[in-house]
């Protein structure tokens, strides 16, 4: 044990050693967090599309509470990453827009979920 880490058990009883491992840790994993799946409404559309086989534009405005606009800019983003894919048609004489997630987006939501765990254990003190 170096005299650094002698010095911070022996100042506060391993508390700042624990913090800064913590720190060093939690900086570690949120830094392998997908950014694509992190921001808010993109993460609500690929859970919700990781629970269901497909969802509708519809669905997926009702079930965020979002806007047009949110929903359709944020999917776009999900599909030019290969996270979701569309497909449009319509129902009788109205557009219909439906979304599925891909493999690649089940995979990657999957390695955001590990990776969130990993932190939330990291905070707690599991990983350190």
């Amino acid at each position: 044990m170096s005299g650094k880490v002698r010095a911070l058990k022996h100042e506060n009883g391993g508390g700042e050693l624990k913090r800064r491992r913590l720190e060093k840790v939690a900086g570690k994993v949120s830094g392998q967090l997908d950014r694509v799946i992190h921001e808010r409404i993109r993460l609500g559309i690929i859970s919700a599309l990781a629970a269901n086989e497909k969802l509708s534009f519809t669905d997926l405005k009702g079930l965020l509470d979002a806007s047009d606009g949110n929903i359709s800019v944020h999917a776009r983003k999900l599909e030019d990453a290969g996270y979701l894919s569309v497909k449009k048609s319509f129902s009788g004489r109205v557009p219909l827009t439906e979304y599925r997630i891909t493999a690649a987006g089940r995979k990657a939501f999957e390695e955001y979920l590990e990776h969130m765990e990993a932190l939330i254990d990291a905070m707690r003190g599991n990983g350190a």
